[in-house]
């Protein structure tokens, strides 16, 4: 079984392609993403500092990941970057900011996620990719399913102010955000 908490020690680098180059500045777009707790969420209408992780799967138990997913550049790392952003949810939030995970998965298999790691803030469902497309963020494609590279958006009144990318390791993301918004104080 595998335990998607731990990183192996082997993964590969992903490098920055200049694919996120375009986002800071940008407004959120005004679309509706539904969350894990029931709601529609807006994130272009959130006030105040909004932290958007963007990450590809996230496994579950007794279910095998897609085949060579430890050798796609910064595919494996979901579930430590989640229980990243669970432990330091409360220094976040002490900085003004909302955080939001967010993949294309569907909303129930993004529950399941929620519950087994006891995040203490909603995930949004990009299924059908109206938020990736909008803002043209950086995507790949396994086994059929086109899901979002790993990149962290840090907006603040709608507006992109700062992008982790490529973020790596997964589990550090936290921690880069807490000093960006440390450093704006």
């Amino acid at each position: 079984m595998i335990n998607f908490n731990l990183l192996p020690a082997n993964l590969p680098k992903p490098q920055d392609d200049g694919q996120v180059n375009h986002l800071v500045g940008l407004h959120l777009p005004n679309i509706e993403l539904p969350s894990t707790n029931g709601e529609i969420i807006n994130v272009s209408l959130l006030k105040n500092w909004v932290v958007l992780y963007c990450y590809p799967m996230t496994g579950q138990p007794d279910v095998p990941l897609p085949k060579g997913w430890d050798e796609i550049s910064g595919a494996r790392g979901c579930t430590p970057q989640s229980c990243s952003y669970r432990d330091h949810y409360q220094e976040l939030k002490q900085l003004n900011a909302e955080v939001f995970g967010i993949s294309t998965q569907p909303t129930d298999y993004q529950r399941e996620m929620v519950g087994r790691l006891h995040l203490p803030f909603n995930v949004l469902s990009d299924n059908l990719r109206f938020f990736q497309t909008a803002l043209n963020l950086p995507t790949f494609e396994v086994q059929n399913m086109i899901l979002l590279k790993r990149l962290t958006l840090i907006a603040h009144h709608g507006v992109i102010k700062k992008i982790h990318y490529p973020v790596f390791p997964s589990n550090t993301d936290a921690q880069w955000v807490i000093e960006f918004l440390t450093s704006t104080k």
